[in-house]
């Protein structure tokens, strides 16, 4: 499913609902996942929740479900031991901002576990 190789690839159609979870939790400002469990997914630590938080704050539009647009833009790419995931987020005002969730997909056992690292504008 995921290449790993030094190239940008988008975002393969089974990853995707993961991060519409995701993106849904924040919306309802569950930034720990605490209320929104996703398989697979590893819930937030407090600190890093509270930065993706404030950093969502900072960008000052409100978020919204994430638009089939984002998944034009949503890369991920082999870094040695793990793909880092870049997807972009959308707002109630953009369908494609440029207020972007990082995360790392780790290969475990016969699976897969996404961590959310941060979201912030690269």
């Amino acid at each position: 499913m995921l290449q790993k190789d030094d190239a940008e690839h988008l975002v393969p159609e089974p990853l995707r609902p993961s991060f519409r979870q995701i993106a849904d939790a924040f919306v309802a400002g569950d930034f720990e996942l605490r209320d929104h469990a996703i398989v697979g997914v590893k819930p937030i630590d407090a600190d890093t929740a509270k930065r993706i938080a404030d950093n969502i704050s900072a960008y000052g539009e409100t978020l919204a479900p994430l638009s089939e647009d984002t998944w034009d833009r949503s890369i991920y790419r082999w870094m040695d031991g793990y793909w880092q995931l870049l997807v972009d987020l959308t707002t109630t005002s953009e369908p494609v901002s440029d207020l972007t969730l990082h995360a790392k997909l780790y290969e475990v056992g016969d699976g897969f576990t996404l961590a959310v690292e941060s979201t912030y504008v690269p």
